[in-house]
C-alpha cells in the first residue's frame, strides 16, 4: 500500500459505518448487475422457444446442486404458466425477473453513493480542518520562504484532489472487481472452456494500461506545483495593485502569470490526455477481447454444438459488462496517481514539525508582577547574525524604546518577546520565568502588539477590533476607540463600528487603520504593549493623533517601543541605541543629548530631514 494511502486511514475511522455500508452495497450492486444480465438467458429461452419443459417442481439438495436447482425450478414455473395462461404471460414472468433485477441494483447504486458521498465530503473537510490548524500553529519562519499562493493550492486545490481521487479506491476494490468476478463466475458456468480462453487476453490488456500510467504522477506533482505559484502570482497582484499599476507594471505581471498559466496549460494537457486515453484504450482493448470470444464461441455454436445459442448471446452480454468496470478501474487508477501527489503536498504541511511549541508541563502566567529580562541573548536569520550577546531589562510599568538603524535587530526583540521565533543562545524571562517554561498562549495574552502595517481583515470595525477579546460589548468596543483617538471617524462611518471596512481596511486610509490597531490592543488590556515602528509609515497629521493614542495606551503599562521616528519617543523612561545586534548607548532622552554619541547624531539628522 502507497504510504499515503496509509495516511489517510486516520480519516476514515471516523466514517467507518458509511465505509461499510458502501462496500455491503456496493457488493449488492455487483450482485444484481450480474443477475440483470443472466436473466436475460431465461427470457431469449422463453422468445426462442428453448426453454426445456419441466413438469415436476424440483427438489432442493444442497449447495453443490444449486446451478442444476434454479435452471429446473425456473424452467418449471415458466412451463406451468405457460399451461395454464399462455406463452405471453409466461415471457411477462421471466421479464419481471428482468425488472427487478434492474431496480434492485439502481437502488443499491444510490445508496453505495450516498454512503461514499458523505465518506468523501466528511475526510475533506476533516483534511481542510487539519491543514488549516497547521498553516495557524506553524511558526512565522516557515512562511518567509514559502510562497502564500501554493499555502492555498494545498488547502483548497490539492485537498479537493485527494478527495475526488483517492475514494475512487473504493470502486477499484469492491464495487468494479466484484461485478467482473461475479460476471466471470456466470460465464464460468455458463462456458468454463470459453472463460479459460478470455483469460489469455486480460493480463496483456491490464500491462498496457499500465505503461501508459506510469510517469502520471511526476506530472501532476509538478501541475500541482505550478498551480501553487500561479495563485501566487494573483494574490502579490492584488496585494500589490497600487504598485503594479503606479510603475507602469502591468506587461510585467501579465507576461509572469502568462508564463506560468502556459507551463500549467502544458501539463494539464499531458495529464489531460493521459487520463483521456484510459477509457478508449481499455475499451478497444476490451472489444477485441470480445471479437475473440465472438470467434472462438461462434466456433463452440455452429461447429462444436457444445454450447446454445441463447447461452452465447447472454455469456457476449456478460462479457460486454466487464467493458464497463474495466474502463472505470483503469481510468480510477489514474485518478488515484494524480491524487497520490496531491496527497503528498497536503501530508508535507501537515506533517511539517513545528519547532515553537509549549514544553510538556508548561505554567501558565497567571499575572505579570516584576518586569522582563533579555539575557546575553544570540539570535540569526538563516546563518545571518542579527542580536550578539543582547541583554535589557524592562521594569513593570516602564517604557523602554529600540532605536537605531535598519537591521540593527528592533524588530527581532518584538518577535523574540512574542515567541514568532525562539533565541537561540541565552534567555528571556517574564518575572524571572524563562518563556519557553510557558504556555504560549498565556505569554501572549500578557501582551498587546501594534505593528508598523496595520493589520486588517475583510469584515466590520468591531469584529476587526474584538480579536482579542471575543466577548466584548459595543460599549467597551467605542471606549477602547476613545482610548486609540479613533471613534471622532468612526462614529462618522455609515454604520459606525458595524461598517465593513473592506479587504485588508482598504476603505481606511493608513492613520484610521493604524489607530484602530491600537484600539484592538487598547481592548485586550493587556499588562505588556510592544509597539513595533507603529507611526513610521504615517504622515505628520495622523502620527500626532496616533501619538496620543499611543500615550493613552500606554498609561500604566509596561511597554517596548521600536521606534524609527525619534520624536515619538521622547518620554520613554529608557533608550537604547542598538547598532548591528548590539547595544551602543543607554538612558533617558536627555541624557543621551549630553553625551553627544550615536543618538545625538540620530536626532540632529532627522531634526534636519
Amino acid at each position: 500500500m502507497d504510504n499515503n494511502l496509509k495516511k489517510l486511514i486516520p480519516y476514515l475511522k471516523p466514517y467507518r459505518s458509511n465505509i461499510v455500508g458502501n462496500v455491503v452495497f456496493n457488493i449488492l450492486y455487483a450482485l444484481f448487475s450480474t443477475l440483470l444480465m443472466v436473466s436475460i438467458m431465461p427470457t431469449l429461452d422463453v422468445i426462442f422457444k428453448q426453454t426445456e419443459r419441466i413438469l415436476i417442481k424440483p427438489e432442493y439438495k444442497g449447495i453443490s446442486s444449486i446451478k442444476s436447482f434454479v435452471s429446473n425450478w425456473f424452467n418449471y414455473k415458466v412451463t406451468e404458466i405457460s399451461d395454464s395462461l399462455g406463452e405471453q404471460n409466461a415471457l411477462l414472468f421471466v421479464i419481471s425477473f428482468v425488472i427487478a433485477a434492474a431496480l434492485l441494483k439502481n437502488v443499491f447504486n444510490y445508496l453505495a453513493s450516498r454512503h461514499v458521498t458523505i465518506l468523501r465530503n466528511g475526510v475533506l473537510k476533516d483534511l481542510r480542518e487539519k491543514l488549516y490548524n497547521k498553516i495557524v500553529a506553524l511558526p512565522v519562519s516557515y512562511y518567509s520562504e514559502k510562497r502564500k499562493g501554493d499555502i492555498m493550492a494545498r488547502i483548497l486545490g490539492d485537498v479537493n484532489e485527494v478527495k475526488n481521487s483517492f475514494f475512487q479506491v473504493l470502486e477499484l476494490v469492491v464495487r468494479e472487481p466484484l461485478t467482473i468476478i461475479f460476471s466471470i463466475i456466470a460465464m464460468l458456468m455458463i462456458s468454463t472452456k470459453l472463460t479459460l480462453f478470455v483469460f489469455i487476453f486480460i493480463p496483456i490488456s491490464g500491462f498496457i494500461i499500465q505503461r501508459v500510467g506510469k510517469s502520471l504522477k511526476a506530472k501532476s506533482t509538478k501541475a500541482q506545483q505550478e498551480n501553487g505559484i500561479l495563485i501566487s502570482i494573483v494574490d502579490e497582484t492584488l496585494h500589490g495593485l497600487k504598485v503594479v499599476k503606479g510603475y507602469n507594471a502591468e506587461n510585467s505581471f501579465t507576461e509572469k502569470f502568462n508564463d506560468s498559466l502556459k507551463r500549467l496549460y502544458r501539463l494539464s494537457n499531458k495529464i489531460g490526455n493521459k487520463n483521456n486515453l484510459a477509457s478508449p484504450l481499455s475499451e478497444f482493448l476490451g472489444i477485441l477481447t470480445i471479437a475473440v470470444l465472438l470467434w472462438y464461441g461462434g466456433h463452440l455454436v455452429l461447429i462444436e454444438k457444445t454450447l446454445a445459442s441463447t447461452a452465447f448471446i447472454t455469456y457476449i452480454a456478460l462479457a460486454y459488462t466487464i467493458l464497463t468496470p474495466a474502463k472505470a478501474i483503469s481510468k480510477a487508477s489514474y485518478q488515484v496517481k494524480t491524487g497520490l501527489a496531491a496527497a503528498e503536498r497536503v501530508f508535507e504541511v501537515i506533517e511539517e514539525e513545528n519547532p515553537i511549541v509549549d514544553k510538556e508541563g508548561a505554567s501558565k502566567i497567571q499575572k505579570f508582577e516584576s518586569g522582563i529580562s533579555i539575557q546575553n541573548v544570540t539570535f540569526a536569520y538563516n546563518d545571518e547574525p542579527v542580536l550578539k550577546d543582547f541583554s535589557l531589562h524592562v521594569p513593570k510599568g516602564k517604557t523602554v524604546a529600540l532605536v537605531g538603524q535598519s537591521g540593527s535587530g528592533k524588530s527581532t526583540i518584538a518577535n523574540l518577546l512574542m515567541r514568532f521565533y525562539d533565541v537561540e543562545k541565552g534567555e528571556i524571562k517574564i518575572d524571572n520565568t524563562n518563556i519557553k517554561d510557558v504556555t504560549m498562549q498565556s505569554l501572549r495574552n500578557q501582551m498587546g502588539l501594534v505593528t508598523q502595517d496595520s493589520i486588517m481583515f475583510n469584515g466590520t470595525v468591531a469584529e476587526n477590533i474584538k480579536i482579542g477579546k471575543l466577548d466584548a460589548t459595543d460599549e467597551e468596543i467605542i471606549e477602547a476607540l476613545k482610548v486609540a483617538n479613533a471613534f471622532e471617524f468612526v462614529k462618522d462611518l455609515p454604520e459606525g463600528i458595524h461598517t465593513n471596512i473592506g479587504d485588508a481596511g482598504n476603505k481606511l486610509s493608513g492613520g484610521q487603520k493604524q489607530r484602530l490597531s491600537i484600539a484592538r490592543a487598547v481592548l485586550k488590556n493587556p499588562p505588556i504593549m510592544i509597539l513595533d515602528e507603529a507611526t513610521s509609515a504615517l504622515d505628520t497629521e495622523s502620527e500626532k493623533l496616533v501619538q496620543v493614542a499611543l500615550e493613552n495606551m500606554m498609561q500604566n503599562r509596561t511597554s517596548v517601543v521600536i521606534a524609527h521616528r525619534l520624536s515619538t519617543i521622547q518620554r520613554a523612561d529608557t533608550i537604547v541605541v542598538m547598532q548591528k545586534g548590539q547595544i551602543v548607548e543607554q538612558g533617558n532622552h536627555e541624557e543621551l543629548l549630553a553625551k553627544n554619541g550615536t543618538y545625538a547624531k540620530l536626532v540632529s539628522l532627522q531634526s534636519f530631514e
